[in-house]
């Protein structure tokens, strides 16, 4: 599950619409669902595979609504080109990191694990100069990776298939923080719509080419019929329809309050693959997402606001 996050300092209003708590909710359903989905899919299908049908078949459902809308296509290769970097950034590498990680690990961890995809974000941004690392920043950059650790146990050895599958899906966290960076810089001012089918369009085109080059599908048996429905449900539920509910909420109660999804998104993970898939939810993930969401609140700021303004009486 991807994120467009723009880092700024806490909004002054605070509130989120009753309309929006909704759309919040249905949203973390949706990239929750996106780790059960791709959970499902990789136990039939090589990870690039999937990536493609997933790209690809939410750039075709979205490509109505360009027309719908009336947005202008680009015409040029300088006009393709930001998307093009966004592509690469927001989908091609993270999300084939993250479904080769799943093939190592659960689902439910892989979502705990991209929950620290913020905690990149603040890094990368700084690093850029684009954000301050302020205490409250730095207090809960370290208190997530602290989560990671607690997540994973003390004995992370990169020569077992579960660590490398940790390392695969926390390199994908990272990417995420650059394709924030460049989206900061260079994606400003477009089109959410069209930011969004854009590049899924060139990710299309981009796995295209890798999965016919390594994984081959037309040599592959034909998949059942719970993975054809688990590939529908990844491209039209977790990619497009969740693009256009955040791009409301965005719209709606602002960039920052959207971020709350972050929170949200392991929980739905981890429930839908011990509901549905019989994964194994064991206390230290447990502990470990708790503190990565802890850390996040602090990063957030949203709630320490809180306690430290109280409301006027009425």
């Amino acid at each position: 599950m991807s994120i467009e996050i723009r880092t700024a300092a806490p909004s002054a209003d605070l509130s989120i619409t009753s309309g929006d708590w909704v759309r919040l909710l249905c949203l973390s359903v949706l990239w929750g669902g996106s780790f059960f989905f791709a959970g499902v899919a990789v136990k039939e299908l090589p990870p690039l595979t999937i990536v493609f049908v997933r790209v690809g078949l939410a750039a075709l459902l979205l490509l109505p609504l360009i027309r719908i809308y009336r947005i202008p296509v680009p015409s040029t290769l300088a006009g393709w080109r930001p998307f093009i970097v966004m592509a690469l950034l927001n989908n091609v590498l993270p999300f084939s990191l993250l479904v080769s990680g799943q093939t190592m690990i659960a689902s439910g961890l892989a979502s705990v694990i991209n929950a620290m995809t913020p905690v990149f974000t603040v890094l990368v941004l700084a690093a850029f100069g684009e954000e301050r690392l302020i205490a409250r920043r730095v207090a809960g950059v370290l208190l997530g990776l602290f989560g990671v650790i607690v997540l994973r146990g003390v004995d992370l050895h990169v020569d077992t298939q579960q660590s490398f599958g940790i390392l695969l899906c926390l390199g994908a966290t990272v990417v995420f923080g650059f394709s924030a960076l460049w989206a900061k810089r260079e994606m400003q001012g477009v089109e959410p719509l069209a930011a969004a089918t854009f590049q899924l369009i060139c990710s299309g085109v981009m796995m295209f080419v890798l999965s016919m080059a390594i994984d081959r599908p037309w040599q592959l048996p034909m998949p059942h019929a719970t993975t054809i429905l688990a590939l529908v449900g990844l491209a039209a539920l977790s990619t497009s329809l969740a693009y256009i509910l955040f791009f409301q909420i965005i719209r709606g109660s602002g960039p920052g309050n959207v971020m709350l999804v972050t929170l949200l998104v392991p929980v739905t993970a981890i429930a839908l693959g011990y509901v549905v898939l019989g994964e194994v939810v064991t206390p230290r993930e447990i502990v470990g997402a708790l503190i990565i969401a802890s850390g996040l609140l602090i990063m957030d700021g949203r709630l320490l606001s809180r306690f430290a303004t109280p409301q006027a009486s009425r």
